[in-house]
């Protein structure tokens, strides 16, 4: 995780946040940590319910269409 002192972070703060990395960046003072500044998480539950009414089923989407005879051996 990259580190930057509190001074040069209140400088550059706007141009930090566009290109913050997933792993965050911890601003110091006087060569002490004293904050974590991490990107918010994405809620991936958006995801859920995205493609309805987008997505077509034909058929039976639970078979691969094929007829086969499986004989059990005794």
């Amino acid at each position: 995780m990259k580190s930057i002192g509190a001074a040069k972070f209140k400088e550059q703060c706007l141009a930090l946040l566009d290109n913050l990395d997933p792993d965050g960046l911890v601003i110091t003072k006087h060569g002490k940590p004293v904050a974590t500044l991490k990107p918010f998480a994405q809620v991936s539950a958006s995801l859920i319910g995205a493609l309805e009414g987008k997505i077509e089923i034909h058929d039976d989407a639970l078979t691969t269409g094929q007829d086969w005879n499986a004989v059990a051996e005794p």
